[in-house]
């Protein structure tokens, strides 16, 4: 999870994408912020969605491995809901990653 967690950070920070992190593991109110916008199709089976998942204000966009798909597709920023130019600041939508 942890290396999932790096890698996602690291992509955004390289990429001068603006981020809110929440951390789960040290704030319950994260949380349960996160296992109440994560939809009932997206969530395990069983136990609850493990991080990092990713937000685009409120909607839900997927969690990691959607992400590499998403990354490894060149297509990144549309799965973000972004249309920024790589290398450029977005300040239209608040990306959050739950940790």
């Amino acid at each position: 999870i942890k290396k999932q967690q790096q890698d996602v950070l690291g992509f955004l920070e390289a990429n001068k994408i603006e981020f809110e992190e929440k951390d789960i593991a040290a704030n319950e109110e994260n949380r349960k912020w996160m296992r109440e916008n994560v939809p009932e199709d997206s969530r395990p089976a069983s136990g609850n969605p493990l991080p990092p998942r990713l937000f685009n204000d409120s909607r839900y966009l997927g969690d990691y491995d959607a992400f590499f798909e998403a990354r490894e597709n060149n297509a990144v920023y549309a799965f973000l809901g972004l249309t920024a130019p790589p290398g450029s600041k977005v300040g239209e939508h608040l990306l959050t990653v739950s940790l």
